[in-house]
Formats: structure tokens, C-alpha cells, sequence
């Protein structure tokens, strides 16, 4: 397997256990980013997901532990918490980052409003182009990361005057993230 073919195959892999047990999920983080905006490397893959209990363990169940590294109490302790766990493929050293979906009002219309796309020819659940503006200034906001501003600022560049930008003002005003977005403003227009 090529280094290219690597991520496509995981993505495959956990789209397709997801699919099977009726996990609700979407691509965000740098894939997202990426696919919306401006291409960057990056070694670990995030999804969103929204399992219950039973799917949770039909998931965990379904990865082959010679394969797969995930701590089962880990992922059992992220659900309870809606926080998040790991997922390693050991051959290829990638990372799955499985967050799970927040009970709140952005991450249930996020969740809501994902789409379908084609990614690495693979048909996958993504978070919106304003979603993933929206996650990436809280990350920001969160750690302080110059990253997922310049993500931000990517996506400002690619797709312009196609972005719903009263939606992205309501939850800037609602998640107190003015500042992100302003400094992701002046890095896309280049001052």
C-alpha cells in the first residue's frame, strides 16, 4: 500500500463500521479544512461521531486488534464525558480521532447539517465549510493555535463570497469567538 493509499483505506475502513452500526458521523479537522480550503499534510484523521452505548461496543468489537490500537475504557470514558478517543492503525501509524458529538445547540446543527462528498473517492459525511470555520476558531480560541487559523484563512481564500456568512456570525456572537475571527479575516485578505 502506497503512503497516498494509506488514509484512503483507513477512511474507508471506519466509514464503513460506522455505516454498519448506524453511527451518525462526519469528517472535520484537516481533512475537512483541506477539502474546503487550502491542502495540508497531516498524520491523523478526525470524525465527529454520535453512537450510543451498544454502538459504541459494536464498533470497538469490529476493529481487529491486529490492526487497530484503542484503549476500549478510554472510548466507554469519552462517551460518558462526550469528549474523545484515539483510534491507531498500527502498520501505517495514522490516527483516527473519534470526538464525540457535544449536546449542545452548534455541534447538534453541525452534525445536522453535514453533507455528502467525495473524498479520495470514497462518498463520506463532512461538516459544512462554515461548520468547520466555526470548530477550527474554538480550537483556536482553545489552544491558542496559529494552525487552525491559517485553516481558517484557507477556506476564506478558496471558497469567498460561496460562504454562508450570516450563519457564521450567529455562532461567532453565540460561542464569543470574535477575536479568532477577526484575525482569520486579515490572514485570508493577506494584513
Amino acid at each position: 500500500m502506497t503512503e497516498a493509499e494509506q488514509p484512503g483505506a483507513l477512511l474507508q475502513t471506519i466509514v464503513m463500521a460506522l455505516d454498519a452500526f448506524g453511527i451518525a458521523h462526519m469528517v472535520v479537522g484537516s481533512f475537512a479544512s483541506t477539502f474546503h480550503g487550502v491542502p495540508r499534510t497531516t498524520q491523523d484523521l478526525d470524525l465527529v461521531i454520535d453512537p450510543t452505548e451498544q454502538q459504541l461496543e459494536l464498533l470497538l468489537a469490529a476493529l481487529p486488534p491486529d490492526r487497530f490500537y484503542v484503549d476500549p475504557d478510554v472510548a466507554r470514558e469519552a462517551l460518558r464525558r462526550r469528549t474523545m478517543f484515539n483510534v491507531i492503525e498500527m502498520l501505517t501509524a495514522w490516527k483516527l480521532d473519534l470526538v464525540i458529538c457535544k449536546a449542545r445547540p452548534f455541534s447538534l446543527e453541525e452534525m445536522r447539517r453535514r453533507e455528502v462528498v467525495s473524498i479520495m473517492a470514497i462518498a463520506v459525511n463532512i461538516a459544512t465549510a462554515e461548520d468547520t470555520i466555526i470548530a477550527k476558531l474554538e480550537w483556536s480560541k482553545a489552544s491558542g493555535s496559529e494552525r487552525q487559523l491559517e485553516d481558517v484563512a484557507g477556506i476564506l481564500r478558496v471558497r469567498g463570497e460561496n460562504l454562508d456568512r450570516a450563519y457564521i456570525q450567529r455562532w461567532v456572537d453565540e460561542l464569543g469567538l470574535a477575536a479568532q475571527w477577526q484575525l482569520a479575516q486579515r490572514r485570508s485578505a493577506g494584513t
